[in-house]
């Protein structure tokens, strides 16, 4: 991928980019990619998620560890867009999580917008700067980490998951 691509994508292309399945998908959209600097990407918040019965039942709030990997995955997309097309399939782990705060809370009907800035990008490990926003309101920012293991067709690697 050229450092140029902003283009926007959908569902289908994040489907063939991550390994993440309903429950756990929690990108809808991607509005626009820079590869090797930043992404910006779309969870729609509904009534329908599934952690909303018990999270809380007459109050419901998505989980702050579920914006988190929510945070995440939009950081996974970056690094896969990031690292082009001969990495498909490359396995990769959340690694780690410093300075996350949350600042509001994030409610069914609410679309949380998904910005992350890759950091550094080494071999072995890979670190952004995500926050993620509801409108012009920041509910959550953290410093994430990721490490590329290995990938799926030949279990070649780096890591050990």
């Amino acid at each position: 991928m050229s450092a140029e691509d902003t283009g926007s994508y959908g569902i289908k292309t994040i489907l063939e980019q991550i390994p993440h399945r309903f429950p756990f998908l929690l990108v809808d959209r991607v509005e626009n990619c820079t590869p090797g600097q930043r992404l910006t990407a779309i969870k729609n918040v509904t009534i329908n998620e599934p952690f909303f019965p018990g999270h809380f039942p007459t109050e419901p709030v998505m989980p702050g560890v579920l914006i988190l990997e929510a945070l995440a995955q939009a950081g996974l997309l970056l690094g896969m867009r990031t690292a082009g097309p001969d990495k498909a399939g490359t396995i990769v782990y959340f690694a780690g999580i410093d300075n996350a705060r949350f600042k509001r809370q994030v409610v069914p009907g609410d679309q949380l917008r998904l910005e992350v800035e890759l950091t550094s990008a080494r071999r072995r490990l890979w670190k952004f700067h995500g926050e993620a926003w509801v409108g012009d309101k920041l509910a959550c920012v953290a410093d994430l980490m990721a490490i590329p293991a290995k990938t799926a067709d030949t279990g070649e690697g780096d890591a050990h998951g």
